[in-house]
């Protein structure tokens, strides 16, 4: 699926249709749960080899994206 952020990608065979990072299995909000939950990028990095530090960038942009559309235009 083509997206506004490259990074993010929708496959329907990965993760039941979850948007994930550079087609891999992780999806945003595990990246956003880990966060919430007091990990640092540091620590994800560490944990999550595959994942680089400009996929966190990705990560807000979408997520933000997401907020907007579901409440921004009310």
């Amino acid at each position: 699926m083509t997206s506004a952020h490259p990074r993010i990608t929708v496959e329907p065979d990965k993760r039941d249709g979850k948007p994930c990072i550079r087609g891999m299995r992780i999806a945003v909000n595990d990246v956003l749960g880990w966060l919430s939950h007091g990990m640092t990028e540091d620590e994800i990095l560490a944990e999550h080899p595959g994942l680089e530090k400009a996929d966190f960038a990705a990560v807000y942009a979408f997520a933000a994206d997401i907020a907007d559309k579901a409440y921004g235009s009310r």
